[in-house]
């Protein structure tokens, strides 16, 4: 199977994902760009169509579970050092080696897995060069301060443009291919 892994982040136009107390309320634009593309039902139906499994860090699964879930039913991998009580039965939790992980279950299961959070996680994919693509959703919006979307990864990652939307809301988002 030709599995693709996708890191995907919201974060400000300064980088980040969550401001110092951890709230995403920032997160809905009150902006407006006439010429972009309309974020619509339909639209967030269909794309979330394509993925077939997610990855996320424990704080991220605890966030997603108070802010009310956006998964549905696919499969969700959290990684987590200790244990959690199980919310969803589409969630398992996973704590061993991440390479081992991608490679010899997410991969061999799923095409299309998207990582979704948070920084801590996002870096060690990046460091470990398990990741194929990085779509970052830009909110129109300078934080300042806060919890950033990845830092120090340690080493340089080339990358080339895959594509740039703009939406309706003043959002934009930028995919690009990390080069191996």
């Amino acid at each position: 199977m030709n599995s693709k892994i996708t890191i995907h982040m919201v974060s400000s136009l300064d980088g980040f994902i969550a401001k110092k107390d951890r709230s995403v309320s920032w997160m809905q634009s009150n902006d407006t760009y006439a010429a972009g593309k309309a974020l619509t039902q339909e639209y967030i139906a269909e794309f979330l169509k394509s993925i077939d499994c997610y990855v996320m860090g424990a704080r991220t699964y605890e966030h997603a579970l108070e802010l009310g879930w956006p998964y549905g039913d696919k499969p969700v991998v959290v990684l987590s050092h200790k244990a959690h009580k199980k919310d969803k039965e589409t969630v398992n939790f996973y704590s061993g080696d991440l390479t081992e992980l991608v490679n010899g279950q997410l991969k061999s299961n799923y095409k299309n897995i998207w990582m979704v959070g948070g920084s801590k996680t996002t870096k060690e994919f990046l460091r470990l060069n398990l990741a194929d693509e990085i779509v970052q959703s830009i909110i129109p919006i300078i934080l300042g301060d806060g919890i950033l979307f990845f830092d120090y990864v340690g080493k340089e990652l080339p990358l080339h443009l895959k594509d740039i939307t703009a939406f309706k809301d003043g959002m934009v988002e930028l995919s690009y291919e990390i080069k191996k």
